[in-house]
């Protein structure tokens, strides 16, 4: 068990699902969370974990004090979290950088998702810290963009993001599952998956495609 109360094999489950069977899991329960788009900057290692939140932008800061973008939430982090930053103001910017991802791995912290953009690419792949960002650049954040809210609901990609979500993000995309939906989400996305492993046995016992993908495998996300 967590600190915060969560069972520790909530996250054992998150982990052993892709996002591909998490996105046929939403398309089966007829629920939104994939977001398309965000590259696998700088390692090829899957997170998965619940969201921490902020968003930067124009303006003054939230707090009324000046500290350095990301710092309040590395803070707030618990091992395994994943932080999420939304950066759609238009002001061409960095929305996370290398000290960033050095705080953040010391803290035992998943990785980020960003709806913007890294820069120190190389110094987060030489810490082996899983960014997945909408693009990279040199450009920093300071003197352009502040910290305007924290553990807020954010937007990246059409999907609205609230902390204490899930996240699950590898070379496929990036997913969203609400903390409300977290147990039937992973319940479908485990029997998707356990689904694909028994028709990836019978290839491999030399049953043909042909049948192996056939109606049973059109019709999954229906049954």
């Amino acid at each position: 068990m967590r600190a915060d109360g969560i069972p520790s094999e909530l996250f054992s489950r998150l982990k052993n699902v892709d996002c591909c069977a998490v996105s046929d899991a939403l398309d089966k329960l007829g629920l939104t969370g994939v977001v398309t788009g965000l590259s696998q900057v700088s390692s090829s290692r899957r997170i998965a974990g619940r969201v921490l939140t902020f968003k930067l932008g124009v303006g003054a800061p939230a707090s009324g004090v000046i500290r350095h973008n990301g710092t309040t939430a590395i803070m707030a982090a618990q091992p395994g979290d994943i932080i999420v930053v939304e950066q759609r103001s238009g002001v061409h910017a960095a929305s996370w950088g290398g000290i960033l991802s050095l705080g953040a791995k010391l803290r035992g912290i998943a990785g980020v998702i960003a709806e913007g953009l890294l820069r120190d690419v190389d110094e987060a792949r030489q810490h082996d810290f899983p960014v997945f960002a909408r693009g990279i650049t040199p450009v920093t954040a300071r003197g352009r963009i502040v910290e305007l809210s924290n553990n807020q609901p954010i937007q990246v990609g059409d999907v609205q993001v609230k902390a204490g979500d899930y996240a699950i993000a590898d070379g496929s995309g990036v997913v969203f599952i609400s903390a409300e939906n977290i147990e039937r989400v992973l319940a479908t996305a485990e029997d998707i998956v356990a689904r694909e492993a028994a028709m990836a046995k019978a290839l491999y016992e030399g049953k043909p495609i042909t049948e192996v993908m056939g109606a049973n495998y059109e019709n999954m996300l229906r049954n």
